[in-house]
This record gives C-alpha cells, sequence and structure tokens, in this order.
C-alpha cells in the first residue's frame, strides 16, 4: 500500500483490505448489533481528493444498527493509487469483488447500495451486471449523464480524452505542479462550497480531503476523472435499466446533480426522487430530513429503516 502514514482512518469501526488486479482496496466495515440484516453499502464520489470520509454521516448513522461498510474506490483513500488510466470498468470490478467480499463478511445474500455523484454510475452499472446481489439502490445526486450520447453506445465506451490525458500526464513535474495548485486547501474548499451550494461546509471534510489529496500517488485517479475517462458513454442506459427499487436524493443548492438523471429514474416503476434544501450530500446538512425519507423508502420495501 503506497498511503502515508499521516493519513488517519476516516471512518470509525475495522478498516479491511482485500485484494484486486490494480491492487489493494481499502474498506470500513461495522457489524452492526451482531443480529445479522442486509448491509448498507456506500461508495464515495469521484473528484480531486474523494475518500470515504465524504459517506461519513451515513455510516455513523447505522454504525451499531445494521452492518455498514464504506469503500475507498481504487485511487482514493486506503486503496492503492497506482499510476494506472482509471475507468468506469476499474471502478465497478472493484464494487464487484467488494459486494463479494461483505458477503463473505455477513454471510448475507444481498445488500443495500447507497452511492454518491459520478460513483452512482458504477453502482448503477454492477446492479444491472449482478442484480440479485442488491436488493435496493440510493443514489445521491448522481451526475455525469451525456443528454447527447447516443442512445446505445458501447457499454465500455468513455467520455475520455485522450489529448488532455496525455497532456497532462506527459511530464511529472507538470502533472506534480498541476495537482499541488489544484489539491490547495483554497481550492479544496473552493470546490466543496460549490458541492454543498453555500459556505457551509463540514470542516472536517475539507481537512481530510486535503490530507488525503497529499498522499503519494494521489493525483493519478483525479487525471483520469478531470479528462474524462471516469464517465460513462452509457450513463443514461445505466439508471434505465435499473431492475431494483431506486431512491434518488438531491439538494437544490448544488450545481453537481443530472437533472437528466432524475428525470429517468422518475419513470422507474419502483422509484422515488427526493430533493432537499441543501448541496450535492444532503445529509451532511438535513441529516434528520435525509435519514427520514431514506427510511421511509426502506420501510415502503418492508425493510428495517
Amino acid at each position: 500500500m503506497n498511503t502515508s502514514d499521516n493519513l488517519p482512518a476516516a471512518l470509525a469501526g475495522e478498516r479491511r483490505t482485500f485484494e484486486t488486479d490494480v491492487g489493494t482496496i481499502s474498506y470500513y466495515f461495522d457489524k452492526g448489533d451482531g443480529a445479522g440484516g442486509v448491509p448498507l453499502v456506500l461508495v464515495h464520489s469521484i473528484n480531486a481528493a474523494a475518500s470515504a470520509y465524504e459517506v461519513k454521516p451515513v455510516y455513523d448513522r447505522y454504525r451499531g444498527r445494521r452492518p455498514v461498510a464504506a469503500i475507498d474506490l481504487p485511487g482514493y483513500g486506503f486503496s492503492t493509487r497506482a499510476a494506472i488510466r482509471y475507468t468506469p470498468g476499474v471502478m465497478t470490478d472493484a464494487i464487484h469483488a467488494w459486494i463479494e467480499q461483505i458477503a463473505a463478511d455477513t454471510g448475507a445474500d444481498q445488500v443495500d447500495a447507497m452511492a454518491c455523484s459520478v460513483a452512482c454510475q458504477y453502482l448503477a452499472r454492477a446492479a444491472q451486471q449482478r442484480p440479485g446481489r442488491y436488493r435496493s439502490i440510493a443514489l445521491v445526486s448522481p451526475a455525469g449523464v451525456d443528454t447527447r450520447a447516443s442512445a446505445r453506445p458501447h457499454g465500455d465506451a468513455t467520455r475520455g480524452k485522450p489529448w488532455l490525458y496525455g497532456a497532462i500526464t506527459a511530464s511529472n513535474a507538470l502533472s506534480r505542479g498541476l495537482f499541488s495548485a489544484l489539491s490547495s486547501r483554497a481550492s479544496i474548499r473552493y470546490f466543496l462550497e460549490k458541492t454543498f451550494g453555500g459556505k457551509d461546509v463540514d470542516p472536517g471534510l475539507i481537512d481530510y480531503a486535503y490530507r488525503s489529496a497529499h498522499q503519494p500517488g494521489a493525483r493519478h485517479a483525479p487525471w483520469s476523472f478531470l479528462s474524462g475517462y471516469l464517465f460513462s458513454a452509457d450513463a443514461a442506459g445505466l439508471y434505465r435499466g435499473l431492475s431494483q427499487p431506486v431512491w434518488l436524493a438531491y439538494g437544490k443548492r448544488s450545481d453537481f446533480s443530472d437533472a437528466a438523471a432524475r428525470d429517468i429514474v422518475e419513470a422507474h416503476t419502483q422509484s422515488l426522487v427526493t430533493s432537499f434544501d441543501a448541496g450535492a450530500l444532503p445529509y451532511f446538512q438535513q441529516p434528520d430530513a435525509f435519514f427520514d425519507a431514506y427510511g421511509r423508502f426502506l420501510a415502503a420495501l418492508g425493510a428495517p429503516a
């Protein structure tokens, strides 16, 4: 693992790891009250300084009540930050392997899953490919739907720009310099204020994002993100093809949420769309309202809230 010792754990509970083709994947796990039940699995968003800290309010809410787990996606947090080109396929394969690990941890055949922003695409793809593993899907401010894309692009297609990726990775000195500017405290605060739709950004999130973005190899996954390689060309089709009950939550104060994704999910026969007077991660700003709405969604499935 190539993460420095100065990065603390993002979440409470046990931090576990497993190996994949792209290196070590790290995740946090809390077994709940020991009574079993369907695990809740949480997938953070994709940006320059992402980590499992982004789902901390959700993890903390359910920790001790039910099995709950939160992943550091490849290239982020305590997971290996390899110098590779990251794609939706890399992220989806990591989620597949992680869900199998959760099944081994808990003995549960299914999970309730929640993802944020662009990572909603990876969860949707995983749930399409292995539908039996997912009892329900929660999408928090899904982003990255290209309404100009063809109706049925190739399943592996991305919105990557080879010239841009090549330009920002051609020189180590240039790559490091650009990322240093992108991962400054001022830059992180600026983008998080855009995410939150105001100045009321969780200070712990700013601090952890800064520390996470200053680990060895931290620039590799963000360059794939910024050059488009982590966006699926067929995102709209991924949401249309979900067979599980879907809850979509979004904040009205953030630009980082797609109306196109909401329109698609609203047409889903087993869906519920809920808005909040908050940013793209409404559980930080309106936790009571968020968890009350999510609880009602689970209760409608006959699941414990």
